[in-house]
């Protein structure tokens, strides 16, 4: 087939047209013409037409059945004088019902490139290799039962538009992605997991469905309700990209939400070796060949309460220190008071930390491990079945993030923990943390044998906590809520876009710290202060 049967192509000289993330639109690159979103969805409509009339037409030459699952609801195409005694998805006895017409059908289809036999062959070699596990065990004697299948897709390919945001920071960024094929599953009984673990399909083998490619196999009807679809389809973007944007936030714990209304999407029959008793599941790719199995049992996941965990961290740590202590020849009297005083400091550090995390509960989340033969497939070659070296991959471009500067939406890099801005974070609190001491050095003339840290000792008692804290809470937040932004010239390398900051209004400040200065009660604890910054900057450069 020439092209796939998903592309757009140029008005001008009707080549594949390429999706350009930041102008978004559709670009020829052999002439340059251009497609919208909007004409290129209304073309992919047109495809769809005609292919639906094509399909009622050639309908009526096939005589399809239906059988339907009293048990889980599936519903399975045959062809004439086909019969199947059990369902395959849940063991029950099939009723046959009525004709089908060609609504209920697909318009795209990959075909089967694996046979049964190979299909169960290679399950037999996944049980073989894993022997070890109770579900090899019990698969190496059924794998018979692997029943070849089209089942119902929906395949997207398109813009995606996301807004993402770090769950522990302050704000939304928008982010463009393009999503090269992705399959969405739209059987409600069967296991999308399982069905996620023997993916992805190569695409270059997509082509318009026909009813031949049903002779010998038999047909899963889509029954998720359209509502539902989206949900899914929402739900498996984002998870595609969700991977591409931890990178960039530089985060695990992020929200992507994604709109995926401007990409093309149509129905696709794809080939999958089912089989399922009971509890015990397993899919093989009958294009690409890859194993998936579910796991017999629940694993658990526990999540803590934020301050379960603080609590854990400082137990940890206090044990650590006191060991380390003992380790070192200290009694246990002396490492016991000081473990136990830094604990206390350690307890407040925790508690800063985790307290971003406060939605967290206690909670026990079940899910069922996925096991897989790997991520390499097999082609076909003097009628053999042999294993690729290249690993075939999920297709999508990285994300493109955008900021508003100077009233348009722009593309932008983003890079927040740079190394320049932990180091600069760091010195400004080693130099708050020193300050007295700091100023002690001019006041003697940079005499160290002079210094006496001991005048500092209150001034340390208050930032030794407190800067971490600081860093913690909100030296973190600063950094990740307030990114440095480079924006791409047309030459492609980015420059650094520093917004116009308004100017400090000085008159109001030294206002505000003069009436602090001067007016009662606020001026003694001013006072104070400064006479006890003073007197511990004197002590720290000449000692008592």
């Amino acid at each position: 087939m020439d092209g796939r049967i998903t592309d757009i192509h140029c008005p001008q000289c009707g080549a594949p047209a390429d999706f350009d993330i930041i102008r978004q639109m559709y670009l020829c690159s052999h002439c340059g013409g251009q497609v919208e979103i909007g004409a290129a969805v209304k073309e992919f409509r047109g495809f769809r037409k005609i292919r639906a009339d094509h399909l009622e037409k050639s309908v009526k030459s096939f005589r399809l059945f239906r059988a339907s699952c009293s048990g889980c609801g599936a519903e399975i195409v045959f062809e004439k004088n086909e019969a199947s005694s059990d369902c395959a998805f849940c063991g029950r006895k099939l009723v046959r019902t009525e004709y089908l017409s060609a609504e209920n059908m697909p318009e795209g289809v990959i075909p089967f490139a694996v046979t049964e036999d190979e299909a169960k062959q290679l399950l037999k070699q996944w049980c073989q290799d894993n022997k070890g596990k109770k579900e090899a065990r019990l698969l190496l004697k059924k794998t018979d039962a692997l029943k070849g299948f089209y089942l119902p897709y929906e395949m997207v390919r398109g813009p995606v538009h996301m807004r993402v945001s770090r769950m522990d920071g302050l704000r939304d960024y928008v982010c463009e992605g393009y999503i090269r094929d992705e399959f969405v599953n739209r059987s409600a009984q069967l296991d999308n997991l399982l069905l996620d673990g023997m993916e992805p399909f190569d695409t270059d083998s997509l082509t318009l469905f026909d009813f031949g490619y049903t002779a010998g196999h038999r047909i899963k009807i889509s029954d998720v309700a359209e509502r539902d679809l989206e949900k899914r389809v929402s739900a498996e973007t984002a998870k595609t990209y969700t991977p591409a944007v931890r990178k960039v936030l530089e985060s695990k714990a992020v929200d992507v939400q994604t709109d995926v209304h401007g990409a093309l999407r149509l129905p696709v029959l794809l080939p999958v070796y089912y089989a399922a008793d009971g509890e015990l599941m397993a899919a093989v790719n009958g294009q690409t060949g890859k194993v998936s199995v579910r796991a017999l049992k629940d694993s658990h996941y526990y999540f803590l309460p934020w301050w379960l965990k603080a609590a854990a961290a400082t137990v940890i740590f206090t044990l650590t220190v006191f060991g380390a202590l003992r380790l070192f020849g200290m009694d246990e009297a002396g490492a016991l008071l000081i473990a136990g005083a830094l604990a206390l400091f350690f307890i407040i550090v925790t508690l800063c930390l985790y307290s971003d995390t406060v939605h967290n509960k206690f909670a026990v989340v079940s899910g069922r491990k996925i096991f897989t033969s790997g991520g390499n497939m097999f082609r076909r070659e003097f009628g053999n079945l042999v294993l690729r070296d290249e690993i075939l991959e999920r297709r999508t471009q990285p994300p493109v993030f955008f900021e508003r500067i100077n009233g348009e939406e722009k593309p932008v890099i983003l890079k927040f923990a740079t190394p320049g801005r932990v180091i600069r974070m760091v010195l400004l609190s080693a130099a708050v943390l020193f300050l007295p001491v700091i100023i002690a050095l001019f006041l003697n003339g940079f005499n160290f044998k002079m210094l006496n840290l001991g005048g500092s000792a209150v001034w340390f008692c208050i930032f030794v906590p407190v800067i971490p804290i600081y860093l913690l809470k909100f030296g973190i937040v600063e950094l990740h809520d307030n990114p440095w932004i480079y924006v791409l010239n047309e030459g492609g390398k980015p420059k650094r876009f520093r917004r116009k900051k308004e100017p400090a209004d000085v008159r109001n400040i030294l206002r505000t710290i003069f009436r602090i200065a001067i007016i009662p009660p606020a001026s003694l604890a001013f006072w104070f202060a400064v006479l006890s910054f003073c007197t511990m900057c004197w002590l720290t450069a000449f000692g008592f």
